[in-house]
């Protein structure tokens, strides 16, 4: 089967999250300290889940555990908030790759804070205090919306930051988020604001389509995520954030405490991947899985045997 046929299987399976169900469908077991991660309909979150997978089978085999038939995969949660529901509800009880501005301004429903330092901050403790669950330090990548045009498109406006489309703007149509087209903070409203103009036309697009419509010259811009595989696969230009517009979006898992405390090598796997990973180098990984379309589980058994599991570095903290 197709893998991107795959990924819209599980519609059912969104909806009785949303309505707050388990998932027995999907195999979750009803054991609150089994491991279950969750992971989203993105490439990226796909592999990280893989990565964690492995990571503490690692891990759990020197303890003498054997967790390589007990550890679930959640395939193709549709969003954030799905994820975030299914972990609060104990469907799930890691996931793969949360981001700090999507949690801090939406889960959490607090205003963007644009510094790196203070948003990990707020949203470690958030989730530590209400939810009782480990927000750990970044992988070390950050996926965070981006301008990009084409190289041709580039060229021809001489643009290389956002604010150089000021002089253009009213000759561009961009294609953005849907979800990000009226959201508060840091949405298109207070974008409009903050860097003075609006396009000729802006267009609400699911993500994953955005660049398509750039490569076959549907859109002249779009907003896309940093880490996107098809930056390279397309060869386009991602414009500097030169105002610090957009809030970071360090990647980082999620634990449930009861989990870390009933399997505490699953907290060594965790830490151990702390620092990881570059932007440059998930960008790579996302690239090998939407471009030359490697499953996320070989991509991610590739990164970490080249890696040697990390077991020749210092764990983070």
């Amino acid at each position: 089967m197709n893998r991107y046929f795959k990924l819209l299987l599980p519609i059912m399976a969104l909806s009785v999250i949303l309505s707050g169900c388990s998932l027995p469908f999907l195999g979750a077991s009803g054991d609150e300290n089994s491991i279950k991660i969750g992971m989203q309909n993105t490439s990226e979150s796909q592999i990280m889940g893989h990565i964690d997978k492995l990571m503490i089978e690692h891990e759990a085999k020197k303890d003498n555990v054997k967790e390589n038939n007990n550890i679930q995969l959640i395939n193709n949660l549709g969003s954030s908030t799905v994820t975030f529901n299914a972990q609060n509800s104990g469907d799930v009880n890691i996931s793969s790759a949360r981001y700090t501005g999507t949690d801090l301004t939406g889960a959490l429903g607090k205003d963007p804070i644009t510094d790196p330092k203070k948003a990990l901050k707020v949203v470690r403790d958030a989730f530590d205090k209400d939810y009782d669950q480990k927000w750990y330090g970044s992988y070390g990548f950050e996926n965070t919306y981006a301008m990009m045009v084409t190289k041709e498109t580039a060229k021809k406006y001489n643009l290389k930051k956002v604010s150089d489309m000021k002089k253009v703007a009213n000759k561009l149509e961009a294609g953005v988020d849907s979800s990000w087209m009226k959201r508060p903070g840091d949405g298109y409203p207070a974008f409009k604001e903050k860097y003075g103009f609006d396009f000729k036309r802006t267009r609400p697009m699911q993500i994953g389509l955005v660049y398509d419509a750039l490569n076959t010259g549907k859109m002249d811009v779009v907003l896309g995520y940093t880490t996107d595989g098809r930056i390279a696969s397309y060869d386009l230009v991602v414009l500097e954030d030169d105002l610090n517009f957009f809030p970071p979006y360090d990647a980082s898992p999620l634990v449930t405490k009861s989990l870390i405390k009933e399997k505490p090598y699953v907290d060594r796997a965790m830490n151990k991947l702390r620092g990881k990973i570059s932007t440059e180098q998930m960008q790579k990984l996302n690239y090998e899985a939407d471009n030359n379309l490697k499953e996320p589980a070989v991509v991610a058994e590739e990164f970490l045997k080249k890696h040697n599991y990390f077991d020749d570095e210092k764990d983070g903290e």
